[in-house]
C-alpha cells in the first residue's frame, strides 16, 4: 500500500527530511553552490506551495524554531566573546544603520509609493530592517567568524531583530488598544529583568555545573541545550525575541567551552546534521514557487522588496566599513550576511496579514524576498569572505605543515582528561596529524606484562575520548627500565613537535644532578615541552598569567612558545596578563600583539622576582586561574636560577592549575631579519 500525498506518517516524514539533508547539499556542492541552498530550494519544491509532499504542520514549524534558536546559540557560542566586547561599538553603529536606513526608506517608499497607512507602512518597512544569518554556515566554514567586520555583523544582527520585533510589538498593541504606558514599564521591565537575571545567575551555574561534571560528557551537552532553550523562553516572557536569549546564552557560555573540546564538537555536530538543516527546511517550504512563475504585481513587488532592501543595507554595511577602515572583501561579507531574512521577516508579515494589514499578495511577495536572498546571501558571504580568509594576518608559528604533539601519562595519572584537554586546545583545529599518546611502563620481571595491559587499557580511554572530538590518536605504551628514556625515544620515532607532561606538584621540576624524569627529558629533547600540573578543568580558567623572565626575547624559541600560549587563551577565552621581570613588557607586545591575534593581552612589568611572587600570593588560592611561567633550559637566554625553585614556591599558595612552558631551541637565527625575527623550522 502506498503512502497517500502529503505524507503524515511521522517515519515516512523523518525520512524524507535525512534524504533531503543528505542530497540536497552534495549535489549543490557538486556546482560549487553553498549546500543550505540546496535545503531551502528542496524545502520549496516538497512544501504545500509545489508539489506538497510535505505539509507545513506544527512538527516542521516547531523543528524549524529549534533550529533557528540552535543557530544563535551555536553563534554565540563561536564567536570570541573578547574580541565582541571589545569591539562592540562596531556591532551597535552597524546594528544602528543596519535598522534604520531600511526603516526610513521602506517606511518612506510604503507610504508614498504603496499607498499604505502610516502604521502599515512602519510594519512593512520593518520587513527590510529585520535579518537573520542565514549565511553563518559559510563564515563558520571559512574560519572567520572572529574577523573583526564579521564579528560586527553577528552582534548587529540581534540589536536590528530586537528593534524590528520592538516594533511589531509597538504596532499590534496599538491595533487592539493596548499600548499604553503600563506596556512600556513592562517591556523595559522584562528586559532589565532577563539580562540582569542571566548575567548573575548562568554563569555561577555553570562553573558549578563543569567543576562537578566533567566526565559525564552527554550531560554537559543536555546541560547547555537546557540553558540555550531555557534563555530562549524567558526572552520571549520578556516581550523580546527568543533567539536573542539562545544567543546570550552562547555569550555566557563561550568562555567554558573551548572550540577544540569534545562537548563543542557535540553541540556542532547536532547543529549541523539536524537542528539547523530543519530550520533551512522550515524556511524553504514557505516559499511559494508560482510566484515566480505566474509573475504579476506579487513577483514585480518581491522584486522590487529586494532591491531596496539590497540598497538600504549595502549603504549601512559602507558607511560602517567606511568609518572603520573595513575594505572592500569585509564591507561586502558584512553586506551578505545583512541581508540574509526568515524568521524576523515572517513573523512581522504574518502578524500583519493576521491583523488585516497585509494581504495575500504582501505574503508572497515577502516569500519571494526570503526564497532570493536565501540563495545570493551565501553566494555573496562565501565569494567575499574567502577573501577576508585571505588577507587575515596570521600568527608566527614553525613553518612545518602539522605540528605533532605527544601526551606522556604515567599509570598512576588521575588527571589524564585534563592533560587530554590541553593537548586538544594547542593542537591545530585543521590539522592532519593524530594526538600521540604514551606510557613508558617501568620493566619488572615479575608484573611487566600486567602493567602493560593496565597502561594499554588507560591509553584506550584517551582514543575514545579525544574521538568525540574527533581527533585520531595513537597510542604507544615502551617498556623499558628508564621512563625518561622512553618518552625521549618516542619523541624522535615519532618527530614530536611538543611535549606535554603531568606534574604531580611534590617532585620539584628543576634540574639537577641526578635529576627526575622532567629533567632527563628536558635535557635530552629540543622540543618544546608543557610541564602541567592541571588540577581543575581548563574550560573554567576566568583568567591567565604568563610570568616572563628577563632576556626570554633572545631565545629563539619564545616565538613558538608565544603561539601555544595564544591558542590556550583563544580556547579558554580568558584574559591574559604577562607580567615580565626586570625589563620593559613593550619589546614583548610583537609576539602577541603584532601577529593578528585576537586575544586579550595586558603587561605589567615587575621590578623583581620578590615583588613577583608577593603580587601573585595576595591574589589567594585562584582555582579558576592559569598560570603559566616561561621558563627555559640552563644556560639557553632567559635562563635563572630562580626558575629551579620558582614552581614549587608558587604551588604553596596557589591552588589553580599551573603550566611550566620551556620553548624549543632548535630554530636558526636569521640576521638579516633583525633582532627578534627569527627563522623557523
Amino acid at each position: 500500500m502506498f503512502p497517500s500525498i502529503p505524507l503524515h506518517e511521522p517515519v515516512l516524514i523523518f525520512s524524507l527530511s535525512m534524504l533531503v539533508f543528505l542530497i540536497a547539499p552534495l549535489l549543490f556542492k557538486s556546482f560549487r553552490l553553498p549546500g543550505m541552498i540546496g535545503i531551502i530550494l528542496a524545502g520549496a519544491l516538497i512544501g504545500p506551495n509545489a508539489l506538497h509532499i510535505l505539509d507545513r504542520d506544527e512538527t516542521i514549524v516547531l523543528l524549524g524554531e529549534i533550529g533557528l534558536v540552535y543557530l544563535m546559540f551555536i553563534a554565540g557560542l563561536e564567536i570570541n566573546i573578547n574580541k565582541f566586547i571589545e569591539k562592540i561599538d562596531r556591532s551597535l553603529v552597524f546594528g544602528t544603520l543596519s535598522f534604520l536606513i531600511p526603516q526610513l526608506a521602506g517606511t518612506a517608499a510604503g507610504y508614498y509609493v504603496l499607498g499604505l497607512s502610516f502604521t502599515e507602512a512602519v510594519l512593512f518597512a520593518s520587513v527590510f530592517a529585520s535579518q537573520t544569518l542565514l549565511a553563518y554556515p559559510v563564515i563558520k566554514k571559512l574560519g572567520i567568524v572572529n574577523n573583526e567586520a564579521i564579528t560586527a555583523a553577528i552582534g548587529a544582527t540581534l540589536l536590528t531583530d530586537t528593534m524590528t520585533l520592538m516594533i511589531l510589538a509597538v504596532v499590534t498593541s496599538s491595533l487592539d488598544g493596548s499600548l499604553d504606558m503600563f506596556f512600556w514599564i513592562r517591556l523595559l521591565l522584562g528586559m532589565a529583568v532577563f539580562f540582569l537575571g542571566s548575567l548573575l545567575i548562568v554563569p555561577r551555574i555553570a562553573r558549578w555545573f563543569f567543576g562537578k561534571l566533567t566526565e559525564e560528557s552527554y550531560f554537559e551537552f543536555l546541560f547547555v541545550l537546557a540553558i540555550a532553550f531555557i534563555l530562549a523562553y524567558l526572552a520571549e516572557i520578556a516581550g523580546i525575541e527568543p533567539i536573542i536569549g539562545s544567543f546570550l546564552a552562547g555569550l555566557l557560555l563561550n568562555r567554558l567551552i573551548p572550540n577544540t573540546s569534545p562537548l563543542m564538537n557535540r553541540i556542532e555536530f547536532a547543529g549541523n546534521a539536524l537542528f539547523i538543516p530543519f530550520f533551512l527546511l522550515s524556511v524553504g517550504m514557505l516559499t511559494n514557487i508560482h510566484s515566480f512563475l505566474e509573475g504579476g504585481d506579487q513577483l514585480t513587488l518581491g522584486l522590487w522588496m529586494i532591491g531596496v532592501m539590497f540598497f538600504a543595507k549595502l549603504g549601512a554595511a559602507w558607511i560602517t566599513g567606511k568609518m572603520y577602515r573595513y575594505n572592500g572583501d569585509q564591507i561586502m561579507s558584512m553586506f551578505g550576511l545583512s541581508i540574509g531574512h526568515a524568521a524576523a521577516a515572517l513573523a512581522i508579515v504574518l502578524v500583519g496579514f493576521e491583523a488585516g494589514l497585509f494581504n495575500e499578495s504582501m505574503i508572497n511577495a515577502v516569500m519571494i524576498m526570503i526564497l532570493a536572498v536565501g540563495v545570493i546571501s551565501p553566494q555573496i558571504v562565501e565569494t567575499y569572505g574567502n577573501r577576508v580568509s585571505l588577507t587575515d594576518s596570521i600568527t608566527c608559528k614553525p613553518l612545518e605543515a602539522d605540528a605533532r604533539i605527544l601526551v606522556s601519562f604515567s599509570t598512576q595519572s588521575t588527571y589524564k582528561q585534563l592533560l587530554m584537554d590541553l593537548a586538544l586546545m594547542i593542537r591545530e583545529k585543521r590539522s592532519s596529524e593524530p594526538l600521540h599518546v604514551l606510557s613508558v611502563v617501568k620493566h619488572n620481571a615479575y608484573d611487566s606484562e600486567k602493567k602493560v595491559a593496565e597502561a594499554e587499557k588507560m591509553l584506550l580511554e584517551t582514543i575514545n575520548y579525544a574521538a568525540c572530538a574527533e581527533v585520531p590518536v595513537k597510542t604507544h605504551v615502551r617498556l623499558g627500565y628508564n621512563v625518561a628514556s622512553g618518552i625521549m625515544g618516542a619523541v624522535l620515532e615519532n618527530r614530536i613537535s611538543a611535549i606535554v607532561i603531568g606534574w604531580d606538584g611534590v617532585h620539584s621540576p628543576k634540574e639537577s644532578i641526578l635529576g627526575s624524569v622532567i629533567d632527563q627529558v628536558l635535557r635530552g629533547t629540543k622540543k618544546l615541552v608543557l610541564v602541567s600540573m592541571i588540577r581543575n578543568p581548563l574550560c573554567n580558567t576566568k583568567g591567565i598569567t604568563l610570568i616572563i623572565p628577563h632576556g626570554m626575547d633572545h631565545n629563539s624559541g619564545f616565538c613558538t612558545l608565544a603561539d601555544y600560549i595564544k591558542k590556550i587563551a583563544e580556547s579558554t577565552s580568558a584574559p591574559l596578563k604577562a607580567m615580565v621581570v626586570s625589563e620593559d613588557p613593550a619589546k614583548y607586545k610583537e609576539f602577541f600583539n603584532g601577529s593578528g591575534s585576537d586575544i586579550s593581552i595586558t603587561f605589567e612589568g615587575m621590578e623583581k622576582w620578590k615583588a613577583l611572587v608577593d603580587s601573585l600570593s595576595a591574589r589567594g588560592t585562584g582555582q579558576d586561574e592559569l598560570i603559566i611561567i616561561a621558563s627555559t633550559r640552563r644556560d639557553t637566554p632567559g635562563w635563572h636560577s630562580i626558575l629551579q625553585v620558582l614552581p614549587k614556591r608558587i604551588t604553596t599558595f596557589f591552588k589553580g592549575n599551573l603550566i611550566i612552558a620551556y620553548p624549543p631551541f632548535e630554530e636558526e637565527y636569521d640576521d638579516k631579519a633583525g633582532h627578534n625575527q627569527f627563522l623557523l623550522r
